[in-house]
């Protein structure tokens, strides 16, 4: 192995065209199962990398193709790190990506709680929050982050059921969201009440319930998910989502509550609030209606013309997160405003 310095001080490996250990060391990093037994991630590209050295996630090694590639990085934080530099081929044949850029990173999994978030974000954070039940698709989950974060929001929590956040595809999808927005994943219904402000109102935007009726009236099949309109928006419903396999028979049809439900654009952003987005196979739990009845939540449905399949959960998300975000900020101008008149 041959070294290098990439600026005084920074030195560098080279590693052996074609090394197959680095290869294998790369190919684990990829794995749940390397994440969770040795509490790493692998991060890819300068813009993720980039996010997560600035927002204090820890390197532990850097692969490179060319030393430009280090140049754009933050000199300090890499220097904790070791430096491999190998032939772009090789990142090329770990790459996930389409058109990879030379630059991978095995770091230590971020914890929330030591985060340094960029100050825009921090100024721009809302007494919003996001709850993640059974969200199983990676793009969805990423593309819902990157929402979480563009909205503003406090805080995502991830129940068990979800993908695991620092998925590859997931990383790719979230474009940066994982370093701007706190992510508390493999949370049990149990303990996301302990995870959330104090008296934190719950609403629930149900977006894959087929057989859950819209209204008491009756309406076609497929009219209560997320994206469909009520018949009569304010009254009650009775929700009945489909269990998820690992909770039938232990749920069973019994205890579900009833919940009001009314147009995602009527008021309900009282902060501070959080928001449940239900995954598109199996729906929202019986778990994460039980929370939202005992906070006084509602079900907020977004209205699609009839015929239309429900929308998509990402989608739906990004609909209500911005919504709740126009709502509380209109809040808080007006009660700005009352406080300033004589």
């Amino acid at each position: 192995v041959e070294r290098g310095a990439a600026a005084p001080g920074l030195w560098y490996e080279k590693a052996a065209p074609g090394d197959r250990r680095l290869g294998k060391v790369v190919t684990l990093a990829k794995s749940k199962k390397f994440r969770d037994n040795h509490g790493k991630v692998l991060l890819e590209g300068h813009r993720l990398i980039k996010d997560a050295l600035e927002a204090g996630a820890v390197p532990q090694t850097l692969f490179f193709s060319t030393v430009g590639h280090l140049k754009l990085l933050p000199e300090a934080e890499i220097k904790r790190a070791s430096l491999v530099k190998v032939k772009f081929e090789d990142i090329k044949t770990w790459s996930d990506l389409v058109t990879p850029q030379g630059l991978l990173g095995i770091f230590a999994k971020p914890d929330p709680a030591k985060m340094s978030y960029p100050a825009a974000q921090l100024a721009s954070s809302l007494p919003l929050l996001l709850i993640c039940d059974n969200i199983r698709d990676p793009g969805n989950l990423g593309t819902i982050l990157r929402s979480a974060a563009g909205a503003g929001c406090e805080k995502v929590l991830l129940t068990k059921g979800c993908v695991d956040p620092w998925e590859p595809k997931v990383l790719r999808a979230g474009m940066g969201a994982h370093f701007r927005v706190p992510i508390v994943a493999n949370l049990d219904w149990e303990s996301v009440p302990t995870n959330l402000p104090a008296g934190t109102q719950v609403c629930l935007a149900d977006n894959n319930d087929p057989d859950a009726p819209a209204a008491t009236t009756s309406v076609p099949r497929g009219a209560g998910r997320a994206g469909s309109a009520p018949a009569s928006p304010k009254a009650p419903v009775r929700s009945s989502p489909k269990a998820a396999p690992e909770q039938e028979g232990e749920e069973g049809a019994a205890g579900i509550p009833e919940l009001a439900a009314q147009h995602y654009y009527e008021e309900w952003a009282r902060a501070p609030v959080a928001v449940v987005i239900g995954g598109e196979t199996h729906g929202l739990s019986a778990a994460a209606l039980r929370l939202a009845a005992s906070t006084g939540g509602k079900r907020l449905v977004i209205p699609v013309v009839p015929g239309v399949d429900s929308l998509n959960s990402a989608i739906a998300a990004g609909i209500v997160l911005f919504e709740g975000k126009r709502q509380l900020l209109w809040r808080h101008k007006h009660e700005d405003d009352r406080q300033k008149l004589p």
